[in-house]
C-alpha cells in the first residue's frame, strides 16, 4: 500500500503503511511486530480501512465505543514524538522517519511500529511492543496489573479483552508514559545488536583483528618451527 498522510485526532499525523509486511526480527529472533499480529491467531479480522476514523466506523458500535477509550489513553498518555495510523489492517502507533530516518529495519520504508488496537472475531487487543520478552517493562507492567485485581489476558505483547472494563486502563497510560520514542528506540537498538545488527538493520561488520585472534590451532607453533629451522640452517 502507498505512502498516504492526512490529519488524525489532535492533528497527530495518520500514517498508512504496507499491509503484511515485515517484522521485527524477521528470521533471526528478537522482536516480531508483523509475525505477532499477522496469522498468530485465526480469528483475526483485517480490516481494509484506510483512515483510523473509517476503521472506527466500521465496527460494532459496542466494539467502537471500547476501542474509543483505548485510543483515548493512547492519545493523551503517549510522547507527542509518536504517530497514529493504520498498518497491518488495524490502528497503530509507530516512530516516524522524521524522529528516526532509518525506518522499519526489515523494511526501511515503513516507520517503526510501537504499538497497535484491533477487533477480532472473538475479543478486541492491545498490542504494545515494549512488553514484548522478559524486559524491566513487562516485569513492571504485570506486577502493576496483578495489584488491580483484574485478570490479565496476555501473549507475548498482546493484551486480548472483551470488555474496556476487562482493562487496567490507568496502568497502560503509565505503562505509554515509561515508553517515549527516546526510550523504545534504546530498547529497539540493544534488540537490533543482540541479532548482530546495525541501526540500518545490516549485520554489523567484524573487527579487523577478529580474522587475526581466530588463526588455527597450531600455526603459531608451525611459524615458530620454521623460524628455528633457519636458524639451524644458518649455523
Amino acid at each position: 500500500m502507498d505512502v498516504v498522510w492526512m490529519v488524525g485526532v489532535k492533528e497527530r499525523k495518520t500514517l498508512i503503511f504496507g499491509e503484511n509486511r515485515g517484522s521485527w526480527g524477521g528470521d533471526d529472533g528478537g522482536f516480531s511486530f508483523g509475525n505477532l499480529v499477522l496469522g498468530r491467531y485465526s480469528g483475526r479480522m483485517q480490516s481494509k480501512a484506510t483512515t483510523v476514523a473509517a476503521y472506527l466506523e466500521s465496527l460494532p458500535p459496542d466494539r467502537r465505543e471500547a476501542l474509543e477509550k483505548v485510543r483515548r489513553v493512547f492519545l493523551e498518555n503517549l510522547d507527542p514524538q509518536y504517530e497514529e495510523g493504520m498498518g497491518y489492517g488495524m490502528m497503530g502507533y509507530h516512530v516516524p522517519h522524521s524522529v528516526w530516518p532509518h525506518g522499519y529495519h526489515c523494511d526501511p520504508k515503513l516507520p517503526l511500529p510501537f504499538a497497535g488496537m484491533a477487533s477480532q472475531k472473538g475479543h478486541m487487543s492491545v498490542y504494545m511492543m515494549c512488553l514484548y520478552g522478559e524486559t524491566p517493562h513487562a516485569e513492571w507492567f504485570k506486577k502493576a496489573w496483578a495489584k488491580t485485581g483484574k485478570k490479565l489476558d496476555m501473549g507475548k505483547a498482546c493484551i486480548r479483552f472483551k470488555r474496556v472494563e476487562d482493562l487496567a486502563l490507568d496502568v497502560i497510560a503509565e505503562t505509554l508514559r515509561r515508553v517515549p520514542v527516546a526510550e523504545y528506540l534504546r530498547i529497539y537498538q540493544k534488540s537490533l545488536a543482540q541479532m548482530g545488527k546495525g541501526v540500518d538493520g545490516k549485520p554489523l561488520k567484524k573487527a579487523r583483528g577478529a580474522k587475526a585472534g581466530g588463526r588455527k590451532k597450531g600455526a603459531g607453533k608451525t611459524s615458530g618451527k620454521k623460524a628455528a629451522s633457519k636458524k639451524t640452517a644458518r649455523r
